[in-house]
């Protein structure tokens, strides 16, 4: 099997949510292009645990968007809709789903 470059995160279930985000972090870790996708929820019960994990993420160049307006204003994700959510994932390796 080639190496896994390219992963997506789909993060839909709000009880998930925290995997998700661990999840994302794991895999840059190990070199691989993240980009975690919080769909149709605001994240809720932000922690500062959450919210650091969030900047590491930033800080290794990993992408975080979201289709969920309160998402892009309050924590700085950047809008998706699902039209571009379906173009970015045909060019992924793997699709991670929560």
């Amino acid at each position: 099997m080639d190496k896994i470059e390219k992963v997506a995160v789909l993060i839909k279930d709000e009880e998930q949510q925290y995997e998700g985000l661990r999840t994302s972090l794991g895999l840059l870790l190990e070199a691989a292009s993240v980009q975690m996708y919080v769909l149709n929820h605001e994240i809720k019960n932000m922690t500062e645990a959450y919210h650091d994990n969030m900047e590491f993420i930033d800080e290794m160049e990993g992408e975080r968007y979201s289709n969920h307006t309160a998402n892009v204003e309050k924590y700085g994700f950047k809008p998706i809709t699902t039209e571009e959510l379906l173009v970015k994932l045909k060019d992924v390796d793997l699709i991670i789903p929560f």
